[in-house]
């Protein structure tokens, strides 16, 4: 059974405390080496990262030594290892072997030491070193060109597969992409990436390629309005599909209402015609901007007293779950005693939806 990204995090360190191997499975660009970095971060490690489908023996043995040692009264020869394994070896990192499952027999081989003893050419790993494998393979693994894993050789990992939901995406996103293109993704979630089977040749959007296209149009300056240039970058990296729909978003994004129109400049007028999900997008990209993390002023309460009294039931109770779950107690007890521009009191509103029966 797949797990998210939230899950696999809160199970990692069950795993790295008993310094077992864990082995991640799924699809391409959905965030696996992310989130082993995100694992290396959390615990202050560096990251050092291998691509197995790139190494021979010979990365893992390292080569022979000029220097000479005596066996027995015999001349022999010992092999150094490369700069990768000496640092995974003498000081705690996070070793990170990528596409393990498109790497040479031979290759494996030697990872299976690794993953089974934590040892290879002589050389043992650090005791606080944590070993972390990544590869297509799997439920998915038909769709890619990967070796099957046998059974012993998984018996070595922690397996977890992983299929991250949007909602990894989007907490990971709030940090590391636009505005523009959280909200589109937030509110064109079908978008994000595609999850049936692949057409030859055809260019589908990942989360990879998201995050890629992103840093391209952030860097030329090119998100402020749609144009044919955007639009054709964008279907390079996701798509026609994806990218026709991204630049009608762009293109008429200065309609799109924020946080701080509602807190600060009180447009509760710019919703009157936001359906439920409009309403819900607005209301989870002020829990992305971490809105009620903080105390808020009189006049943001009053704003957003005047914004919750006009939302449908479902929208209200979802905007006032997340106040609850703020850290900040006060603005639940402000907002709950506050009266909208209309007279509408809030309170009054709650027990209007939890009943169904309108207040005076």
């Amino acid at each position: 059974m797949a797990i998210d990204f939230k899950t696999f995090l809160s199970c990692a360190p069950h795993v790295i405390a008993v310094r077992k191997p864990i082995l991640l499975r799924g699809r391409h660009g959905v965030g696996k080496s992310e989130v082993v970095y995100q694992v290396a971060e959390n615990m202050s490690l560096p990251v050092v990262e291998r691509r197995a489908s790139q190494m021979t023996e010979g990365d893992l043995l390292g080569m022979p030594s000029p220097e000479l040692v005596e066996v027995n009264g015999e001349q022999a020869s010992v092999f150094r290892p490369f700069a990768w394994l000496i640092q995974a070896c003498t000081e705690p990192v996070v070793l990170f072997l990528d596409e393990v499952d498109r790497a040479t027999q031979e290759v494996r081989q030697g990872i299976f030491e690794l993953t089974d003893s934590r040892k290879i050419a002589g050389w043992t790993l650090h005791t606080d070193t944590i070993v972390i494998a990544a590869v297509n393979g799997g439920e998915h693994g038909d769709q890619y060109q990967v070796n099957e894993m046998d059974p012993a050789e998984l018996d070595r990992y922690t397996v977890f597969d992983v299929e991250p939901s949007v909602e990894d995406w989007l907490e990971w996103g709030k940090d590391s992409v636009a505005g523009i293109v959280w909200d589109f993704i937030n509110q064109n979630r079908l978008h994000l990436e595609h999850k049936d089977d692949y057409e030859p040749n055809k260019v589908y959007p990942s989360r990879r390629s998201w995050k890629r296209l992103n840093d391209c149009l952030d860097n030329s300056g090119l998100l402020k309005e749609s144009s044919p240039l955007l639009f054709n970058l964008a279907t390079s990296f996701v798509g026609f599909e994806a990218a026709v729909a991204f630049n009608d978003f762009v293109k008429n994004y200065e309609r799109v209402v924020t946080t701080e129109d509602i807190l600060v400049h009180g447009k509760v007028d710019a919703t009157s015609k936001f359906d439920l999900n409009e309403h819900c997008a607005l209301i989870e990209k002020m829990e992305a901007e971490d809105t009620f993390k903080r105390e808020l002023t009189d006049t943001e309460i009053q704003h957003l007293a005047d914004y919750a009294v006009s939302l449908p039931s479902e929208a209200f109770m979802k905007m006032w779950q997340l106040i609850g779950q703020g850290d900040v107690l006060e603005n639940t007890k402000r907002l709950h005693m506050a009266t909208s521009v209309t007279g509408v009191r809030v309170s009054s509103y709650i027990v209007e939806v939890l009943t169904g029966n309108k207040q005076d």
